[in-house]
Formats: structure tokens, sequence, C-alpha cells
């Protein structure tokens, strides 16, 4: 029997970076009722290419059909379900929160345990920003509800497999981009590092 356990699955899908293309992959989930939990979109190293991280929630059999469906679109370079690979996960919180002056001091003992900076004060109220895991953030927005929270805004999560980085070769081939071959590393004993 095949596994029917409903999970958040973060996948991250390279896309050439074209007009319409993230129209065409929301357009995707939602005429087959998928549901986009978070999205982020960011251009690459080659400006070309754009990473879509994305969260959307099903069984193994639904994030199969999804992925599927993404290697279709022409726009689309690579398709990676994160969730099956170690992998790096995070997420950005901005949060105003009421701040009376008998609660400051409590807000900012808060906000360090959670390594949270304050990125805006009014006489009234503490912005502040936080990142991390999407429990983090969680715990982090619990625990100032109870002293006002006026608003807050949440970035979609961004991800990244742990290990070696990926070779762009393969997409430089597919957008047919000629491979330049690296230039031998210098023997320069100023030059500390290089980009392969």
């Amino acid at each position: 029997m095949q596994e029917t356990e409903i999970g958040k699955h973060t996948i991250a899908v390279l896309v050439e970076n074209k007009f319409g293309v993230l129209s065409r992959v929301a357009g995707l989930f939602s005429a087959r009722g998928y549901n986009i939990e978070s999205l982020s979109v960011g251009e690459t190293l080659d400006p070309a290419v754009s990473r879509m991280t994305l969260v959307a929630r099903g069984d193994a059999f639904v994030i199969e059909q999804v992925i599927k469906q993404l290697h279709k679109l022409i726009d689309v370079i690579k398709v990676t379900d994160l969730s099956e690979d170690n992998h790096v996960e995070r997420e950005m919180l901005l949060l105003k929160v009421n701040a009376e002056p008998a609660a400051r001091a409590e807000i900012l003992r808060v906000g360090d345990i959670f390594r949270a900076k304050v990125v805006d004060v009014t006489p009234t109220t503490y912005t502040l920003e936080v990142t991390g895991e999407e429990t983090k953030i969680e715990a982090f927005i619990e625990l100032l509800r109870p002293f006002g929270i006026q608003e807050l805004v949440r970035t979609g999560k961004v991800a990244i497999a742990r290990g070696p980085k990926t070779r762009l070769r393969k997409v430089e081939e597919k957008l047919g981009k000629p491979r330049q071959v690296p230039a031998p590393p210098s023997q320069d004993p100023k030059v500390v590092g290089f980009a392969d």
C-alpha cells in the first residue's frame, strides 16, 4: 500500500527569468486544486535564471504529480523536492507590537532571546525583525501576542540543500549558453580563493 501521509514539502524550482513564468507556475497549481502555502522568488547568480522556493502540502502522490507538471513547463529548468534532502530553510518576519512603557523591557528581552532586531520605534510601538525556521517564527509570535500585535508580515520560506553547491553546467546547457572553461588557479600568494 502507498503512503498517504500528508505533509509540507519545500520545492525548489529553477526557471528562466522571463515575464509570465511566475503566473504559469501559480496557474499550474490553481488549475489542479493545489495550494501554494508560501512562495519566494529571486534571481540567482545568473541573471537569466530565477529560483522559486515554494511550499505545498500533500501526500507523496500529490507532490510527485506537482513535480511532474512543473517539469512540463517550458521555462522550468530544474525541480527539486528539498524535503527529501538534508537542507537549510529560513523565513523572515516583520512584526509591529504595542510597546507601552511598562512592557518595553519585556518585549526587548523576548526579542533578545529570539535574536530579533528592532528595526523601527515609535512612541507606542516596536517593529521587530526575526529570521529562522517556521517553529521559531511561530513561537516568537505567540510570545508577543499578549502585548498586542498590530501587524505582521512574513516572507515565504527560502531553502537550500546542504553540502557541495549545485553545478550550473546543466542549467547553462539547457539555456544554450556556451560552457566556459575555468582559468587555472592563480599562483599569486595574495589570492585567498577563487570560484570555480
